[in-house]
C-alpha cells in the first residue's frame, strides 16, 4: 500500500486496549496516578479479557465501513498485548492468549488493511525514558530495548501494513534515532507505512482530535475518540453523535484524508455498546450514499470575505455539500419539510436521487434548485441527496439576495470571527 492509497482509505478503527482497560479510568491511568510498576505487575495477574473477540470487532469495523484497523500492541504503560520472549509482563503470561495475533489473523479474514500501534516510551521497564535522559549509558540500554521490541514486533505480524508509532517523550527524530529506525522495520517487512511519531514526518500526518489537512497537503489521518477517552473510563458516558461523526467523515473527505475513530472495549474485551451503536449506524449512512459522498472528493472552498477564483462551495443551514466530477452530494442533517430548496448552483442538474436508489422529483429554474422530499426520507439518518450535474457543479451566493454587478465581498467585508464549513 502506498501513502495515496492509504489517503483513500477514508475510514479505520483504532482500538485501545491493554491493562488500562482493566482499571477503567482511562489509557494514561499508571502516569497521572503514579501507579509504580511492581503494582501494574499485579493488576497483569488479574487481567484475563474472555470476552475479547477479535472477530467481533473486525465485523463491527466492516459493518461500520471502515476500511482498516489500528491496534495497541503496547501503550506507554509497557504491557505487551502479545506472546513476547523479552519481557514478562504480557497479555500471554497472563491469560494464555496472544490478543494481538488473533486480532492480525482477523484482520486478514475480514480484508481489513492492519496497522499495529507501538509506543516508543515506556513507563513500566527501565531503564525508563526518564533514565535514558539523565544518563548516556542508560539511554544506550533504552534505545536498545526500543529497537529490539519493535524488531520483534515486526518479524512476528509482518506482513502488515502500517507502523503507528506513539509516545516519542522524551526524544526528537536525533534521540529516537528514527532514520535508522524506519529503515531496519522496512527491511523486515518491506513497504510497510510509518506515521510521524518518532520525530520524522513520516509517511502520513496524525492530527489529533482535530482534522486539520496539512498545508501544503500530504496524506494525513485524524484519529479522534468516540467520548473523550482513548481507553476504557468506567463513567466517561460523553459519546459523540452519529452526525457528529458523519460530519467528521465530511470534513476528511473534503480535505482527502482519513478518519480513525477509536473504541475503547473493556477489561474484559467487549466492546461497549454506546460505542457499537454509533460505528454502526454511521455504517449504515456509508452504505446509503454516504461513502459516495466521502471518498474522491473534489475541494469546494469559497472565500467568506472577496471573492477568489477557486471558490466552488458554499454553507448551507440544512446540511453540507460535497462534490467529485460531475456530481454534487449534499448531507441533509435537518430535513427541511417536503421540498428542500437551494440556489447559486452554476450548472444544470440532470438527476436527483436519495440514499443510492430513491430517485427524487426536482425543478430547476436557472440557479435555483427545489426537490421533494419522499416521507421516507424522514426516517433515515441524514440522508445524502446526489445531483448529477453536466459539469463540475460551483454554488455562488452572497449575503445578499441577489449577486451585486459590481466588486464584492461574498459575506463579510472583513475577515471574520467565524469558521465557515
Amino acid at each position: 500500500m502506498t501513502p495515496e492509497e492509504f489517503s483513500q482509505l477514508r475510514y479505520g478503527m483504532f482500538v485501545h486496549f491493554g491493562l488500562f482497560s482493566l482499571l477503567a479510568r482511562g489509557e494514561w491511568v499508571m502516569n497521572r496516578e503514579q501507579i509504580p510498576p511492581a503494582e501494574m505487575k499485579e493488576t497483569a495477574r488479574a487481567f484475563n479479557p474472555e470476552k475479547f473477540d477479535a472477530d467481533a470487532i473486525c465485523r463491527l469495523a466492516l459493518e461500520g465501513g471502515m476500511k482498516y484497523i489500528i491496534f495497541t500492541t503496547m501503550h506507554h504503560e509497557g504491557f505487551r498485548m502479545y506472546d513476547t520472549e523479552l519481557s514478562s509482563h504480557n497479555v500471554f503470561r497472563s491469560c494464555g492468549r496472544d490478543l494481538t495475533r488473533e486480532l492480525v489473523e482477523s484482520a486478514r479474514k475480514h480484508g481489513l488493511k492492519i496497522g499495529l500501534y507501538h509506543s516508543l516510551n515506556n513507563w513500566f521497564d527501565q531503564p525508563d525514558g526518564a533514565a535514558a535522559l539523565e544518563n548516556k549509558e542508560n539511554y544506550h540500554t533504552f534505545i536498545s530495548n526500543t529497537f529490539s521490541r519493535l524488531k520483534e514486533l515486526v518479524s512476528l505480524y509482518k506482513p502488515f501494513d502500517i507502523l503507528w508509532y506513539d509516545g516519542w517523550w522524551p526524544f526528537d527524530s536525533h534521540g529516537w534515532q528514527a532514520e535508522r529506525m524506519n529503515e531496519e522495520m522496512r527491511s523486515i517487512c518491506p513497504g510497510l507505512l510509518f506515521n510521524g511519531r518518532n520525530g520524522l514526518p513520516g509517511d502520513f500526518g496524525t492530527p489529533e482530535q482535530h482534522l486539520t489537512a496539512p498545508e501544503p497537503w500530504r496524506p494525513w489521518e485524524a484519529c479522534v475518540t468516540l467520548n473523550a477517552h482513548w481507553g476504557y473510563h468506567a463513567n466517561d458516558n460523553n459519546w459523540k453523535s452519529p452526525v457528529d461523526v458523519i460530519n467528521m467523515l465530511l470534513t476528511c473527505g473534503t480535505g482527502r484524508g482519513n478518519l480513525l475513530l477509536n473504541i475503547g472495549p473493556h477489561g474484559d474485551g467487549s466492546i461497549p455498546e454506546a460505542s457499537a451503536e454509533i460505528v454502526r449506524k454511521v455504517g449504515s449512512w456509508l452504505k446509503e450514499g454516504g461513502e459516495e459522498a466521502v471518498t474522491n472528493c473534489d475541494k469546494m472552498p469559497f472565500s467568506p470575505t472577496l471573492p477568489q477564483p477557486e471558490d466552488r462551495g458554499d454553507w448551507d443551514s440544512q446540511g453540507r455539500f460535497t462534490a467529485s466530477g460531475n456530481d454534487l452530494f449534499f448531507t441533509m442533517h435537518y430535513l427541511p419539510g417536503k421540498k428542500f430548496t437551494f440556489t447559486g448552483l452554476r450548472c444544470n442538474v440532470k438527476s436527483v436521487t436519495a440514499c443510492n436508489s430513491i430517485p427524487l422529483k426536482f425543478t430547476q429554474e436557472r440557479d435555483k434548485i427545489t426537490v421533494e422530499l419522499p416521507e421516507i426520507l424522514t426516517s433515515k439518518l441524514s440522508p445524502v441527496l446526489k445531483f448529477l450535474c453536466d459539469r463540475p457543479p460551483v454554488i455562488y451566493r452572497t449575503g445578499g439576495m441577489r449577486t451585486p454587478e459590481c466588486k464584492h465581498p461574498r459575506y463579510d467585508p472583513v475577515a471574520p470571527d467565524l469558521l465557515y464549513d
